[in-house]
């Protein structure tokens, strides 16, 4: 299929940089960051101070290494705006991922902020093969999500024309597609493939389907399923990186002549990859836990966040900017299910809201078709076991549904089992998510 590569004028300035001149801006703009962070953050001031480190001691990149982490923790600690750097007057909007507790993770943006992270998705979308004029198709959620507005903004940034559509409504999405004939989706990846499923039904082959371009993010994937989706729906599927913590989507993008892992727009965003364990900053081409500073945010700058994916930094290939090798994992016990994070804490604190039901559960998740599915597993109180009727149990499943889909988000299937039919561990720590998805080849 053609591929749209960058035409003179194309790319910004920066995207052909020297690595030099890179570096040298990184470091002008970490140093601002950092001292913006210290000065109006009072989380920040405190925990440079406890570790012994002033804005004053950067003077290279590399010493970016003696300031800690920031972590999802830190953000829920300061629910929820007190890791604003600005007056909350100057913030513009507000975005919310799930937190660890029921409580979400807020991230605020000034009018800047928002420019900048238009612009930044813009330039994702200009490197899958977008361009003025082209239609974009929305089908990410909209809301406190960062995924439908983010890529929203940045669509009519570039100067696209953008059918909002959001997620769900799966005939309605194949009838517009046919009718709007737009250019681009942006949508995550395994709900591309329900839609490739409503084509199919349909009996509209590949190459009836007027999409040329798909940008798929917001969950895991891997060659396999790009594979998939490319036959399926007769187009290129490039992959966009972000996280609402650090921005949003937009943060990395793979680009369409090359796809080989997302660029990251390393003039706004650091990279570093540490050792999980010890937090060591490793060596380019080395895995571990990724780790972002941000070089220009104003309402919430984030020093050294913690994302907890697996994953290493490459060479780069297209652009000026490293890129990031596929995900590979986490470093921590979240689940991402269907775009949503997920921590068991947080089932955890449902099913214990009723009384009825012990702290012993167990999280499986599989595939379902595309699209992954998640059982929740509980037990009954042991002096209930036994006791109830088809009926009660049913109705005790039901209301932990409710609640489940209520403060998190998600839907589930939930089991409720009698005291002691879960497995027990014997080594001190509960196993609490079975993943029984295919991992991405």
């Amino acid at each position: 299929m053609p591929v749209k590569s960058p035409r003179p004028g194309d790319l910004e300035p920066i995207e052909t940089a020297s690595r030099d001149e890179i570096a040298a801006l990184q470091l002008q703009r970490l140093k601002w960051s950092v001292r913006h962070a210290y000065d109006h953050v009072p989380h920040y001031r405190a925990k440079f101070d406890a570790a012994g480190v002033h804005p004053d001691d950067l003077k290279t990149l590399a010493d970016l290494a003696k300031f800690p982490f920031t972590t999802k923790a830190d953000l829920r600690d300061n629910y929820p705006f007190g890791m604003f750097a600005v007056p909350r007057e100057r913030v513009v909007r507000i975005h919310a991922s799930s937190g660890t507790t029921g409580k979400p993770t807020v991230v605020g943006y000034t009018q800047r902020d928002i420019d900048t992270w238009a612009n930044l998705v813009a330039r994702s979308i200009r490197a899958a093969g977008g361009r003025a004029g082209d239609i974009v198709h929305v089908a990410y959620g909209y809301g406190l999500f960062t995924g439908g507005l983010g890529a929203h903004y940045g669509a009519e940034r570039l100067g696209c024309t953008v059918i909002p559509m959001s997620g769900g409504q799966t005939e309605r999405q194949v009838q517009l597609i046919m009718d709007f004939k737009p250019d681009i989706i942006m949508v995550t990846p395994s709900y591309s493939l329900v839609i490739a499923e409503e084509f199919e039904r349909l009996g509209i082959p590949p190459e009836q389907i007027p999409l040329k371009v798909g940008i798929f993010g917001a969950e895991p994937w891997g060659e396999g399923m790009r594979a998939e989706i490319e036959r399926k729906l007769g187009l290129d599927a490039v992959d966009i990186y972000g996280l609402s913590e650090v921005m949003g989507p937009g943060v990395a993008n793979e680009c369409i002549e090359t796809k080989d892992g997302p660029v990251i727009w390393e003039d706004h965003f650091y990279p570093e990859i540490i050792d999980p364990d010890t937090g060591e900053v490793l060596p380019d081409g080395e895995e571990g836990e990724l780790v972002f500073t941000s070089l220009t945010k104003e309402a919430m700058p984030i020093i050294r966040y913690r994302t907890r994916d697996r994953t290493r930094l490459l060479p780069p290939t297209a652009r000026s900017f490293r890129r990031m090798g596929r995900i590979t994992g986490r470093t921590d016990d979240m689940i991402i299910l269907r775009g949503v994070n997920v921590f068991p804490t947080q089932i955890e604190e449902q099913i214990l809201r009723d009384a009825q039901l012990s702290g012993h559960y167990l999280l499986v998740l599989t595939r379902e078709g595309h699209l992954d599915q998640l059982e929740v597993r509980c037990e009954l109180q042991r002096e209930l076991s036994g006791r109830l009727t088809d009926a009660e149990r049913a109705a005790i499943g039901r209301e932990l549904q409710h609640r489940i889909k209520t403060f998190i988000g998600v839907s589930t299937r939930v089991t409720v089992l009698d005291a002691d039919t879960l497995p027990r561990t014997q080594t001190g720590k509960a196993k609490r998510v079975q993943d029984e998805r295919p991992r991405p080849l």
